[in-house]
């Protein structure tokens, strides 16, 4: 009896292809879910986990996402400098008004793995706070979320 076996995608082996998501009036969570799993590869047949696989995202509008409930003055965002009276906290209200790409950013990178692979599919993702970008070269596939 022959059996079959699974084959795994190599690095060498991956076509990287460029998507364009316009966020404008969509859902903050909703979006980044469909972001992350196209920078982690979800999306093509040959899922490989292990193997960083996931293709480029442009986003674009990022200033005008839509949060639901109470999210934009109950969610909170912290850093810490690590010295005393060094904790800043920003509401997402704050936070949409001086970055709104900053939120995004850090909603996406939340869903990606924390190691090196996410590292690497981080850097794959292009914000920008209107609908003008410098990717017009690359092709990008309009996608709908």
């Amino acid at each position: 009896m022959s059996q079959k076996l699974t084959k795994m995608e190599k690095k060498e082996d991956v076509k990287r292809t460029w998507y364009l998501v316009n966020v404008a009036g969509k859902v903050l969570g909703r979006a980044s879910t469909a972001i992350a799993s196209l920078l982690i590869g979800k999306h093509k047949i040959k899922t490989t986990h292990h193997v960083d696989i996931g293709d480029s995202v442009v986003v674009i509008n990022a200033s005008k996402i839509k949060v639901t409930g109470n999210k934009l003055k109950d969610k909170i965002y912290t850093t810490y400098s690590g010295y005393p009276s060094g904790l800043k906290k920003k509401s997402l209200e704050e936070l949409l008004k001086t970055k709104p790409t900053d939120a995004i950013r850090l909603a996406v990178s939340g869903m990606l793995p924390k190691n090196k692979l996410g590292s690497r599919m981080i850097t794959r993702l292009k914000i920008y706070k209107d609908d003008k970008h410098p990717h017009v070269a690359q092709n990008c596939a309009e996608i709908k979320i």
